[in-house]
C-alpha cells in the first residue's frame, strides 16, 4: 500500500457516489500505477452474467482518476484535473471480480512543466481491465487536463 493510497482512496470515496454504490476497492495508488478492484456483485451484472460495460467504465475511469490525484497532487492548489474524452474497447467476456490498472502516458514532469508556462495540458492514462486469470477484458484510453484555476 502507497504512502497517497489511504488519503485518495478516503477522498474518492467520499465525493465520488459511484465509487462507494459500486464498492470499488482501492488496491494500490502510486503517482506510476493505479490498481482499483470491482467485486463480483449481482446487482451490477449483465445479461451474460459479468459486470456491466457500464460498471467497468466506471471501475476503469475511477482508477484514472486516482493515479492522476496521486500524480498531481503538489498541483491541486492551482489547478483542477478534468477528464476531457474517453474510448473503451471490450475485448473478451468479464466474470467474477475485475480489477483495473491505469498507467500515465505521459511523464508527469513535463505535464507540469506546460502547467508552469501557464499552459492547460492535457496528457492520456491508459487502463487495462483485468479478470481474475490475468486476461485483459478491456482497455480504456482517457485524455486528462489540468485546468488552471482563475
Amino acid at each position: 500500500m502507497s504512502e497517497n493510497q489511504p488519503q485518495i482512496a478516503e477522498l474518492l470515496t467520499a465525493t465520488v457516489p459511484m465509487v462507494r454504490t459500486l464498492n470499488l476497492e482501492y488496491v494500490e495508488t502510486t503517482a506510476e500505477r493505479a490498481v482499483l478492484r470491482l467485486p463480483d456483485q449481482a446487482d451490477y451484472h449483465n445479461h451474460v452474467g459479468g459486470p456491466h460495460a457500464g460498471a467497468m467504465f466506471t471501475l476503469a475511469e475511477s482508477a484514472s482518476g486516482a493515479i492522476v490525484l496521486a500524480a498531481f497532487a503538489d498541483e491541486l492548489s492551482r489547478a483542477v484535473p478534468l477528464a476531457v474524452r474517453a474510448e473503451i474497447s471490450y475485448k473478451k467476456l468479464a466474470m467474477g471480480p475485475v480489477t483495473a490498472t491505469a498507467e500515465l502516458g505521459r511523464p508527469a514532469a513535463d505535464v507540469v512543466a506546460e502547467l508552469d508556462k501557464g499552459e492547460r495540458p492535457e496528457f492520456p492514462v491508459t487502463v487495462a481491465i483485468r479478470r481474475g486469470d490475468g486476461a485483459v477484458t478491456g482497455e480504456m484510453s482517457i485524455v486528462w487536463t489540468l485546468r488552471p484555476n482563475s
